[in-house]
């Protein structure tokens, strides 16, 4: 009896430490796990749906955890490099994250359609397959990859996505053609009013279509770790689709970012989070435009600003840019658009009300219009184009006055003496304060300010100091800008 009780001492004895000994290589495999996620992700997930978070996924309570301070960016494969792919395109991270992006917006990564192609190269729009991605860019494993990358930078990944149509030889053209709007012959068909010869209208009221569209958008979410949808003709979709698709997407992943190609506020009401500023600038169109032309003047602006902050949800917010790839390639760039307004258009989207956007190119002064359906590789160099995007991404990330919505500082006009030439406003937000003069006149401005306010305040992009506790008086040339930060 002794000889067996002494037995199963020692077997609880080596039990206890073999318990001790699994738990400390649990702890110190938890802490190794928490720390890869903490390295490949901008923040931690969190489980916000009761279940275990995928660790490819930053899982957010909402999309304004992380999208407050933050620039977009539209990244354009195929011209990135001569290479135009994702391992190539990969070697730029470094250069974006010092660039001050924070979202990099890739052009749609799908296959695209062989029928009725637009030679050579096709439309990026024309998506043969929803989960593969297009073999001139790479592989799926190099996708991931890139992803990850780019999470470990502390950026984050929107995927351009294309609900309204397809190309004609899309998978779902064989599987489930009862899934696409038809001719009076029965026939497959463009979007209705459209010129898009090389793609065909889906047909929204097929409940299957809606189901697999949901899933195939899951699939880039929970399989890849994207981080959001810019979605494509949005306001060609029904709105109840969208209703479905954000409250789906959402179970998965609460913190996606869903942005509408669209200028209504009805897609607010309907899962999207950010919306165009098409009334601003798009297509020929625009308050921009009509400034440049001499048609509009800062009174307009200052019309157009208050209007934005009170129809555009404080939870929510717009995107504002001076270029981008419909733009660039078919009206034309910012300086065929905007000449020397350029950078004065390009400062007043960074700091006006929203998240502010930068095309492929921009930030080195592509002056040219990138080809649409060829090859049309960019020449990468820094010069001052560079270090004006530079600043004003390092300014959007890191001053509370130039954040989205509730986070940041109400934009409120600043009285001059020069009210149709001189648009100039100033944003608050606990201690940060921006203060904004542009000029938006092919002629000298001297400004003298009808109103002060306390504070000394540094100009960014020259040093300059200056108090407007008495008012002042400013000295700005033709479309002309100065952009003043409080100092500490």
């Amino acid at each position: 009896m002794v000889h067996v009780a002494f037995k199963k001492l020692n077997m609880s004895s080596i039990l206890n430490k073999l318990i001790g000994i699994t738990l400390l290589l649990s702890c110190l495999n938890f802490v190794s796990c928490s720390k890869d996620i903490e390295e490949n992700k901008p923040t931690l997930p969190v489980d916000t749906t009761g279940a275990k978070p995928d660790p490819t996924i930053p899982a957010f309570k909402t999309h304004q955890e992380w999208t407050y301070n933050l620039n977009m960016y539209e990244a354009n494969v195929r011209q990135y490099s001569q290479e135009g792919t994702f391992n190539a395109f990969k070697t730029h991270l470094p250069r974006l994250k010092e660039l001050g992006v924070g979202i990099i917006w890739f052009m749609p990564i799908h296959p695209i359609g062989k029928k009725n192609i637009i030679a050579p190269l096709g439309s990026y729009y024309s998506v043969q397959d929803y989960k593969k991605v297009n073999p001139e860019f790479g592989t799926m494993d190099d996708f991931k990859e890139l992803v990850n990358e780019i999470h470990k930078s502390g950026m984050y990944v929107i995927l351009d996505w294309v609900p309204n149509h397809t190309s004609w030889d899309n998978v779902l053209t064989q599987t489930n053609p009862d899934w696409y709007t038809k001719d009076a012959n029965g026939n497959f068909m463009p979007p209705a009013g459209t010129n898009w010869s090389d793609v065909i209208d889906l047909d929204y009221s097929k409940a299957g279509l809606r189901q697999y569209m949901i899933s195939a958008m899951k699939f880039w979410v929970t399989e890849v770790g994207v981080d959001g949808f810019r979605c494509d003709a949005a306001e060609m979709v029904p709105m109840d689709f969208w209703d479905e698709a954000t409250s789906e997407l959402r179970k998965t992943y609460p913190g996606i970012l869903m942005l509408a190609e669209g200028g209504g506020s009805e897609s607010y009401h309907h899962g999207f989070n950010m919306t165009y500023a098409w009334n601003l600038h798009g297509f020929k169109k625009g308050l921009l435009r009509d400034i440049y032309s001499g048609s509009k003047n800062a009174n307009d602006l200052e019309t157009y600003l208050n209007n934005e902050v009170n129809q555009i949800p404080k939870t929510e917010s717009r995107l504002y840019f001076t270029s981008n790839h419909d733009e660039n390639s078919w009206e034309g760039t910012e300086f065929e658009q905007f000449g020397d307004g350029a950078n004065t258009f390009a400062v007043l989207a960074h700091t006006m009300y929203g998240m502010p956007l930068t095309y492929t190119g921009q930030e080195i002064g592509l002056d040219r219009r990138l080809l649409f359906f060829d090859k049309d590789p960019i020449t990468w160099t820094e010069n001052s184009y560079t270090e004006l995007y530079t600043i004003l991404g390092s300014l959007k990330k890191n001053n509370k006055a130039l954040w989205n919505g509730e986070k940041g500082g109400i934009p409120v006009r600043v009285k001059t003496s020069n009210p149709t030439s001189i648009f100039s406003y100033k944003r608050e937000k606990g201690e940060d304060g921006i203060f904004v003069i542009l000029n938006v006149s092919g002629t000298e401005q001297n400004v003298v300010l009808e109103e002060n306010f306390p504070g000394a305040y540094k100009e960014v992009f020259t040093g300059e100091e200056k108090s407007f506790d008495n008012g002042g008086e400013l000295n700005i040339g033709p479309w002309g800008y100065k952009v003043f930060k409080k100092m500490e």
